[in-house]
């Protein structure tokens, strides 16, 4: 049966899984608060769903849970992370916390990293720019290869997320959160995992026909957005992610949802880019509430309720789920409870 709970609560139960995994009790803290943030915001294919995931790649020895997260090389607007296998999350708020502090003297900061780990949805780290009155920009390579290169057959490549939190003033952030194919995989999971099919668009099988059960994703591949720009977009941003940054690309690329011990070398990206180098910060704001209701206020084709803004909706659930509790299928919940009874710890849901 499924049920709702708080982000207080769920937090709490994640910290504590990691905790019990042998997880620090600062850094279990940090990666349980992005990971309710994700659920929070609706994003239910990247938060606690893969808690499991993650403790099995603990157990494993997948994951180093005390990383030594260090610059290994840096400029004045630059920097590269090494993540020493640590918890992707851990790793992109500390790159987060680097490209802020050097946006402020230099403007723009660029801070790519190598061997970290799937660290959520890409909008978390994008969006940590915005109480600084800055653009936050985040890019990713796949924790596993879902698209071939266009006309091809071999997973080559992945869904790629890309991010960007753009600030306003009376008006919600504009934030765009996408993956390069047409469906994040995250979103086929947790299809799988309610058992609900799929709408034809997102996933092909190889002999070219749509693919609508999520649990034979692995006959197939995603199709990404665009057709062949969505492949030469995931191409770009996995060089830009993870070839710029010595990370795994293309063949290199650990499918972490069948392999739990191999070290995937993730390689991720973030850019931040402070308002103020380049205008008035309440200015630049003022222009973007404008443009947010130029657009929104705009002619609407028939049948069309309301024109949305990137990240509109997100916001809508973020407060939503605040209020009334953040929902849980049923399947999770049965996974988070066996998952609990391993590790000692107390059930979500009592």
């Amino acid at each position: 049966m499924a049920a709702k709970v708080s982000v207080e609560r769920l937090r709490g139960f994640i910290a504590a899984a990691f905790v019990a995994l042998g997880m620090p009790e600062q850094d279990a803290g940090q990666v349980a608060a992005l990971m309710a943030e994700a659920d929070l915001q609706g994003s239910d294919g990247h938060g606690v769903i893969r808690l499991p995931q993650y403790a099995r790649r603990i157990i494993a020895g997948g994951i180093n849970l005390k990383p030594d997260i260090r610059i290994t090389r840096e400029r004045a607007g630059m920097a590269l992370l090494d993540g020493d296998n640590g918890m992707g999350h851990l790793v992109m708020k500390k790159a987060a916390a680097i490209a802020i502090d050097k946006a402020r003297n230099t403007g723009i900061a660029w801070v790519g990293s190598q061997f970290s780990n799937h660290a959520g949805p890409a909008s978390l780290y994008a969006r940590m720019a915005l109480p600084h009155d800055m653009i936050g920009l985040y890019f990713a390579v796949g924790n596993a290869n879902h698209l071939p290169p266009w006309g091809g057959l071999e997973m080559l490549l992945s869904t790629n997320p890309i991010a960007v939190a753009i600030p306003a003033g009376s008006e919600s952030p504009v934030v765009l959160d996408m993956a390069t194919t047409v469906a994040a995989y995250g979103k086929v999971k947790a299809r799988a995992q309610r058992g609900e099919m799929m709408p034809e668009g997102w996933m092909m099988d190889r002999e070219g026909r749509p693919l609508l059960d999520p649990k034979r994703a692995d006959e197939g591949f995603l199709l990404p957005i665009g057709g062949y720009k969505g492949y030469g977009l995931s191409l770009v941003v996995g060089i830009l992610a993870g070839t710029l940054n010595g990370a795994a690309m293309g063949r290199e690329v650990i499918d972490f949802n069948h392999d739990d011990s191999s070290v995937t070398n993730t390689g991720q990206a973030v850019c931040m880019i402070d308002l103020s180098a380049w205008e008035d910060v309440a200015q630049f704001k003022a222009r973007i509430d404008g443009l947010v209701r130029d657009l929104r206020e705009s002619r609407r084709m028939p049948g069309v309720d309301r024109i949305w803004l990137p990240g509109e909706q997100s916001a809508q659930k973020r407060e939503l789920h605040a209020r009334e509790g953040i929902p849980l299928p049923a399947a999770l919940i049965d996974a988070l409870d066996k998952l609990a009874g391993e590790l000692g710890i107390l059930r979500l849901i009592a």
